[in-house]
């Protein structure tokens, strides 16, 4: 059974020590890293982030839409 989230409990991702240790004993297990893993889910925000600027600045500098940038419409 789970325990509760303590009242220090910060949310996804932001474990404390005694979790991370035990979820490196479980980790290595497991397989590894590989997965939906809180570090995964940071990087997979960080590169759509990236991809929305990357869209939003290929509009304003070519003055067309991505997909008329891209020749699909």
């Amino acid at each position: 059974m789970a325990k509760p989230p303590a009242a220090t409990d910060k949310g996804f991702g932001q474990s404390s020590n005694s979790d991370k240790k035990s979820q490196a004993k479980s980790n290595s297990s497991a397989g590894g890293n590989f997965g939906f893993t809180p570090n995964a889910e940071v990087w997979n925000g960080r590169l759509a982030m990236l991809g929305f600027v990357a869209v939003v600045l290929t509009e304003l500098i070519t003055h067309q839409g991505i997909l008329t940038f891209w020749g699909l419409r």
